[in-house]
Order: C-alpha cells, then structure tokens, then sequence
C-alpha cells in the first residue's frame, strides 16, 4: 500500500518517570487511531529520559558520589528490552494500526544505550536500533551500540531505517542504511534547533526518502523546579521541532514548536522511484570504482563462552 499517512508526536518524558510517560503516550491512542496513521515516529529517550544538564558528578579525573547516586536513579527508570512497557507499546500497535518507532534508554545489564524500537501491529518488537556514536558527554552514560542493530523493517507504510539525533550526521551510516533500501528515515531526537530542520531536509533529499523526525518537549528548568547551569531559568529545555520532509527535500508537515502534538503528513512509497530517477546515492549516483563502503554487522560480544 504505497499511499499511507505517517506521523511524529512530540510528547517530552515526564520527570515523574517511566510509568507516567508510558501512560502519556497511551493517551495518545484515540487520536492516533483518528489520524488513519500507519506509522507513528516518538522521541529520542523518550521511555527513559534525556536529563538535559545533568553531569552526574564527573569531573575530569574522579566522580563524585552523589553523580553515582543520580546515574542510578536515571538507571532504574530505564526500561528492559522486552519488557512490560514493550508488551503496552505493542498492544497499543495492535489497536491503532500503526507501527511505532520509539526512542527509549534501554537496560541491559550493567550498561544504558540509547535506542530506536521498531514495534509492529500483531508482532510486537521486531527489532531495535542501539546508537552507534553517543555525543559528548551522553557518552558518561550510554555505551555504544554495534553493527548488528541497524535495521530495515518492513512495515505497512514502506521500508523503515532509523537513525537517532546526531547520528544522523554520521556520513558512513547513512550511505550504509541507503544501502539497506530506507525508504522511511525515523529520526528521533532531542535537536530543537533550526540546523537540524536543515540536516532532515538535507538527508530526506540525498538519500531520496521520506524522513520523520520527532522531537521532545521539556519545559523550563524554573517550570520544573531546577537549576541548570548556563541554561536561562525560562527557556524550555526542549521546544521540539518535530518535522515529516519529502524525499525532494520539501517540508510536508512541520516544524512543529512550543507544544505537544501529533504531526501527520500523507505520503506515497511510488514518488521514490521518480525522486531517484536524477540521484540514487547507492545506485547511478555512485562510484563504486572509487569509493566502496564496507559495513561490519556482526554483534561484538566482550567476553564469548566456546562450548564442545
């Protein structure tokens, strides 16, 4: 079914915590349903939280102990993968219709990663997309992810890639996931700014795809009770910026600021081939005598235990 309508909502985690943002996100379901959406993109971190201007006490050369106590609490508002909250994103899937691509913290073990879920109506979790490259200092707190999550799931509106935030300016994966046949970027992110209304259209335009990108809403450290340092008392931590951006480039729906919502745009997996009739970055557009692009997606596993 080439034609479809995708959409972002652009909710924020609530600083209660995992179980009032599950339920924030369920409340969403009437309009999802209403919308006719067959794909809904969610937030980077938003299962999990993004603690903007938290330094979980880290110096260069030593930690402090309150900054362990503050990663243990981000830690246990962390979610499994699977888990209860995948089986309620999942039911949810099932009721809309839709598939979801979410940004959560994910536990596992001793370690956070920052990842993308692919959930689909009637199967549940499909696959999920740890980030590659955390940037600064979110790499404190997040490991990297490897090559063996970077999917392509095929879903009811096309073929679905998922790239989170400042990954998204990583030239090689990108050429990779071109290469995977990507024909829905999901890019969830906590990015407000403008420029990254220009790296959407940017990808959207060289890799010939439909791109939707969600963001998060936070309010005001002063909203919210907090002192961040070097960030005015006033201004939102996060004001969204939620963009839906056709493979020329165009911006179909968005940016959406200032507020939660559900942006939704109607798009059509046929335009593709006519987008990529002048560009196709993996196909006529390349030169593979020149330049070749070699991906490693085996799991890279720390310790390995050889059986007889």
């Amino acid at each position: 079914m080439p034609a479809s309508i995708v959409a972002a909502l652009q909710i924020g985690s609530s600083p209660s915590g995992k179980a009032d943002t599950l339920q924030n996100i369920l409340s969403w379901e009437e309009k999802i349903t209403a919308s006719g959406a067959s794909l809904v993109v969610m937030p980077e971190a938003l299962l999990g939280g993004y603690p903007k201007g938290e330094i979980f006490g880290t110096r260069l050369g030593y930690r402090l102990p309150e900054g362990r106590e503050a990663f243990a609490r981000y830690f246990h508002n962390a979610i499994d993968v699977p888990g209860a909250e995948t089986d309620a994103m999942a039911e949810m899937a099932t009721r809309t219709g839709a598939s979801i691509v979410i940004g959560v913290i994910e536990r596992s073990g001793s370690t956070l990663y920052c990842s993308s879920l692919f959930i689909e109506p009637e199967h549940g979790l499909v696959a999920k997309h740890r980030k590659l490259m955390p940037t600064a200092t979110e790499r404190l707190i997040w490991g990297q992810g490897d090559g063996s999550t970077l999917p392509v799931v095929s879903a009811r509106a096309g073929r679905l890639g998922s790239a989170i935030c400042w990954e998204n300016h990583m030239p090689l994966l990108r050429m990779a996931m071109y290469g995977k046949g990507v024909e829905i970027w999901c890019a969830p992110t906590v990015d407000e700014r403008e420029i990254w209304q220009c790296s959407m259209r940017h990808i959207a335009h060289e890799g010939r795809m439909f791109v939707v990108s969600a963001c998060q809403v936070q309010p005001s450290p002063k909203a919210l009770g907090l002192e961040v340092e070097s960030w005015p008392e006033d201004r939102p931590l996060i004001n969204g910026g939620s963009v839906i951006v056709s493979p020329l480039g165009d911006i179909l729906a968005g940016p959406l600021t200032g507020e939660t919502g559900l942006l939704t745009a109607e798009i059509n997996t046929d335009d593709l081939v006519g987008a990529r009739y002048d560009f196709d970055p993996v196909g006529h557009y390349a030169r593979p005598d020149v330049f070749t692009l070699h991906v490693d997606t085996r799991a890279k596993d720390t310790v390995k235990f050889l059986g007889e």
